[in-house]
């Protein structure tokens, strides 16, 4: 089996104009999802860049990154956490609350998820303005645990996010500038 490149995986992906509103050009990845070749592609491609390095767990933001995280925990010989939308978790959760560019959102993780000086890794599919990654990284802060790096399939380089995780080691397989 031949290992995709970049612009094989790219071809996946399903490009659809003005969704959600217009002017927006959608990346979907669904249909990278569903061939076996380009799912494999994605996640050995985002295995390559941590491998090696000991990782405790891999957090997967809701929802999409329930799909990466655990395939790349696997990988890595680490745990998987989710990091949910509130009042998913059943156990005492630690909370961080973050700017949309419109309005406000949360996120939770059970607050025994990371441990002080755990190397975690947060996956997830999209790095877009980089809100909610940097959110994600307050929270393992915050439980005392350390963020070896951020994994993502795609990134809009456009919207510059990876500039809210400067000092952060980002790694996206794809990526777009417009």
């Amino acid at each position: 089996m031949s290992v995709p490149t970049e612009q094989d995986l790219k071809k996946l992906i399903r490009e659809i104009p003005d969704f959600p509103k217009p002017g927006i050009l959608f990346y979907d990845i669904t249909t990278l999802l569903k061939d076996p070749t380009g799912f494999r592609g994605v996640i050995d491609g985002l295995t390559e860049n941590f491998k090696g390095q000991k990782i405790d767990a891999v957090l997967g933001i809701e929802a999409r990154g329930f799909i990466f995280g655990p395939a790349l925990a696997y990988h890595l010989g680490a745990g998987f956490v989710p990091v949910r939308k509130p009042k998913k978790l059943p156990a005492e959760v630690e909370s961080w609350s973050y700017d949309l560019e419109y309005g406000k959102d949360t996120l939770e993780i059970h607050r025994d998820a990371v441990g002080k000086g755990h190397n975690i890794i947060i996956a997830d599919d999209l790095l877009a303005t980089g809100g909610t990654a940097e959110a994600v990284t307050k929270l393992v802060e915050k439980l005392g645990g350390n963020v070896v790096g951020l994994s993502f399939v795609v990134e809009l380089e456009f919207l510059k996010g990876r500039d809210r995780l400067a000092g952060y080691d980002v790694f996206s397989l794809l990526k777009y500038q417009s």
